[in-house]
């Protein structure tokens, strides 16, 4: 595909953008995408997509639309999500940047950044578990309507050509956002049971909020809870998130991918018995051990660098950290979580560029 576009000009879903086939792939990138989520018929081409952001400043600057705005505002948010496919080659839309929408639902304030600043919450509203009400009300809330309504865009102008991935915070995530990153640590050892009411009220927004994005248009959604490696061992992982991730799953019903940050080789196991389709991993794990120790029972997304390859990396490291995920044996290849906002275009291009290169043969 050939893309042309001139600067601020470029508007993907405004019927500007002028796009020339130049030869038709045997599978489409949606059908390419969600086959290697669900373990199922490849073409060589390994699939390249975002289930976190890649929406950087010189993206930004490409279509003319920006953070904070792109936060809050669907079509902003369908059009700048679209960049993924149409600018930088991937086979995904993913039109959440950032890890805030439901803690603003929430009643957390939310610094809604800008161009050079992801969101970040400025106070946690430490409702106690008793207190916290989810119902279908929440999604009418400003900061959600907004994800629904862009990932509706997104499914009725890319159809079924385009994988449409949604995202949703886990209940582990949302605690953090109610209580406080620290103060809810704390609390594993000082009061598991509260942990466990919180996790067990709050998996019901996880729930609400990933059913109601198949609804409007997902073809598949991002659970992002992040018990990273660096914070929680995989026992807490094992004693606290297993049995609830294992009811999210199976009360949402539809593809998925987990997202957690860190070291995390010695959960894998844990995310099989879980039962997620597929793990987000990132650069800190060796992909050749995590692709062996999957052995196909779990596919797994990720796994280049943010901080060394993307962001301060070249064309050349990136492909090279590519062709290095490929021959381990990864599914599909993207970023390992949300890129620096400053992070080259070039980088971000160079991994679906070595995918269309580099081509699977075995």
């Amino acid at each position: 595909m050939e893309i042309a576009f001139n600067g601020s000009d470029y508007h993907i879903l405004k019927g500007v953008l002028s796009v020339v086939v130049s030869d038709i792939q045997p599978l489409t990138p949606k059908r390419r995408f969600m086959s290697a989520l669900l373990g199922g018929r490849q073409d060589g081409r390994v699939p390249v997509g975002n289930p976190t952001s890649v929406i950087s400043v010189e993206v930004m600057d490409k279509v003319g639309i920006y953070f904070p705005e792109a936060h809050l505002d669907a079509e902003m948010m369908a059009e700048l999500a679209a960049t993924s496919h149409e600018l930088l080659g991937y086979d995904t839309v993913t039109p959440y940047f950032s890890v805030q929408q439901e803690a603003a639902a929430l009643g957390g304030e939310v610094d809604w950044g800008g161009p050079n600043m992801m969101p970040a919450m400025r106070d946690h509203p430490m409702t106690p578990p008793e207190k916290i009400e989810i119902s279908e009300a929440l999604l009418e809330h400003p900061a959600l309507k907004v994800v629904l309504d862009s990932l509706t865009i997104l499914r009725k102008h890319y159809g079924d050509y385009v994988a449409v991935c949604g995202k949703v915070m886990g209940p582990w995530t949302l605690s953090y956002h109610v209580v406080g990153v620290e103060p809810f640590l704390m609390m594993i050892l000082d009061d598991p049971d509260r942990v466990r009411r919180y996790l067990d009220v709050l998996k019901e927004m996880t729930i609400m909020f990933a059913r109601a994005q198949y609804q409007a248009g997902a073809d598949l959604v991002t659970i992002a809870d992040h018990a990273t490696g660096d914070l929680v061992s995989p026992d807490t992982y094992r004693d606290f998130l297993i049995p609830v991730h294992r009811e999210i799953i199976q009360r949402v019903g539809g593809p998925n991918i987990l997202h957690i940050c860190g070291q995390t080789i010695d959960r894998l196991e844990h995310f099989i018995t879980a039962g997620f389709d597929c793990f987000h991993v990132e650069s800190k794990v060796d992909i050749e051990s995590a692709c062996q120790l999957v052995k196909g029972r779990m596919s797994l997304v990720g796994n280049i660098n943010n901080p060394t390859t993307l962001l301060f990396g070249t064309p050349e490291d990136v492909r090279a950290d590519c062709i290095k995920a490929v021959d381990a044996g990864i599914d599909m290849l993207a970023a390992e979580c949300a890129i620096p906002l400053t992070t080259p275009l070039a980088n971000l291009r160079a991994i679906a560029e070595t995918a269309e290169e580099y081509r699977r043969t075995k």
